[in-house]
């Protein structure tokens, strides 16, 4: 009579929504020819104010992807939410990145290019107006936003 292994099909929960922003697919010479690896920007947020961004390179993409979202969730920061919005309008330099981000009236929704808008939504924000001006490097939009939800004050 043959073993049958028992399987749980049950869905473990996530805690965190993670979204890749970018992948990179990186070559390095080397004495045998090139070595191929990938570096993947990673925000994992749990919607609830707390945000993290990651950058994992590994030979391959999922493994890449598993590192980043590690070193996001251990790198997590708290975002003062006002409500649905930001506390206050933030303008940001950040090597070539400039970023505004402004608070919204409810109803607006995510107004923000791409990379910033990850972040964002990431951190639970619902209705905000943000303008990515200087750079189009995503890797450097994403820290910007990073940097700029790091640096918000709560409203007392």
């Amino acid at each position: 009579m043959a073993y049958q292994q028992r399987r749980d099909f049950t869905k473990e929960v996530k805690e965190f929504d993670e979204k890749v922003v970018q992948v990179n697919r990186v070559s390095k010479k080397n004495q045998g020819g090139n070595r191929i690896s990938f570096s993947v920007l990673i925000v994992v947020g749990d919607k609830k104010g707390r945000v993290g961004v990651g950058l994992g390179k590994a030979p391959d993409v999922s493994s890449a992807i598993r590192k980043g979202s590690s070193y996001a969730q251990k790198h997590l920061i708290t975002v003062p939410l006002n409500g649905r919005t930001i506390p206050h309008e933030m303008r940001l330099k950040l090597g070539a990145a400039r970023l505004i981000m402004k608070p919204a009236p409810i109803g607006t929704g995510v107004i923000a290019g791409g990379s910033v808008r990850a972040v964002v939504e990431a951190a639970g924000i619902q209705d905000i107006v943000a303008k990515i001006l200087g750079t189009k490097n995503k890797a450097s939009n994403v820290y910007a936003a990073f940097e700029a939800l790091k640096r918000l004050k709560a409203r007392n």
